[in-house]
């Protein structure tokens, strides 16, 4: 499948999680074999050869890292939501497009100077993956990149993750 008809799978949802916001879903482009692998090709294709670690933003950012990882042979870090995580390094608190989250990184697994690359679904507000990345250096990790798969430019999120190399497969 190609990339563009992969990214067409995404599903716009008015109204969730509240009114007035444009979810958009990749449960249709994930469910479909072809489209999950074209994604998870084309953001491999674009990670730094020097990445030594991926950190998965909790959920789905799970979903694209694993794979992405097995394919590369590296590891994956979870970046997950408060009270996952039996050992916790750092915590870090955010605001989001409609609300404010809270993220943790588990302890004794991120080695300090390890380059990493953040993966997560959607870049909206940056707020997430910004938070994900003070975490990763927080533990002493070089965050090298973040890479999502679609990134929604009225929000300025590129903006918030500025000085960072930032790659998307599409733009809305």
């Amino acid at each position: 499948m190609l990339l563009d008809d992969a990214l067409g799978l995404i599903s716009e949802v008015p109204d969730f999680p509240e009114p007035g916001v444009l979810f958009r879903d990749l449960t249709p482009l994930l469910a479909n074999p072809a489209g999950f692998a074209a994604v998870v090709d084309a953001l491999a294709g674009s990670l730094d050869p020097e990445v030594e670690l991926l950190a998965a933003v909790e959920a789905r950012g799970f979903l694209l890292a694993a794979a992405m990882g097995y394919a590369h042979g590296l590891g994956v870090v979870p970046v997950r939501k408060p009270g996952k995580l039996p050992a916790v390094a750092g915590r870090i608190d955010y605001a989001l497009e409609y609300g404010t989250a809270t993220l943790e990184l588990p302890a004794g697994v991120v080695r300090a100077g390890q380059r990493v690359a953040v993966v997560d679904d959607v870049l909206a507000t940056g707020g997430t993956a910004a938070a994900a990345c003070k975490l990763l250096e927080s533990a002493g990790a070089e965050v090298s990149e973040v890479l999502v798969v679609l990134e929604l430019a009225a929000l300025g999120g590129r903006a918030v993750l500025a000085g960072r190399k930032v790659h998307t497969l599409q733009v809305c």
